[in-house]
């Protein structure tokens, strides 16, 4: 069998527990990558995402994940030089509060 996806492939197992890894695409599903990796994944993963996406297609998809956590869009935000408050994590209010947030 052909391998469709080796960036998929090569991401943590524990990041796709819930999902069946043969029917995900990098490209398509490329949100959903991004987002289990900045929340869950490892520096390996990061970097793996890293060199596929790039740090602008990254910044981009951070941006728009509502329920990101702060730490993640913080490090993004300093890689990139977004300002942290473009991002939707920061700017929208999420119905149940979280502890220690400034």
């Amino acid at each position: 069998m052909k391998i469709k996806n080796p960036i998929i492939n090569n991401l943590s197992k524990h990041l796709f527990w819930d999902v069946d890894v043969s029917r995900l695409d990098a490209e398509r599903n490329k949100k959903l990558v991004i987002r289990r990796v900045l929340a869950y994944g490892t520096l390996s993963d990061w970097e793996l995402i890293h060199d596929r996406y790039g740090i602008d297609e990254i910044a981009k998809i951070a941006q728009s994940i509502k329920d990101l956590d702060f730490k993640s869009a913080s490090f993004v935000s300093m890689l990139s030089g977004i300002p942290k408050e473009k991002f939707a994590c920061y700017t929208i209010k999420q119905l149940t509060q979280r502890h220690w947030v400034s």
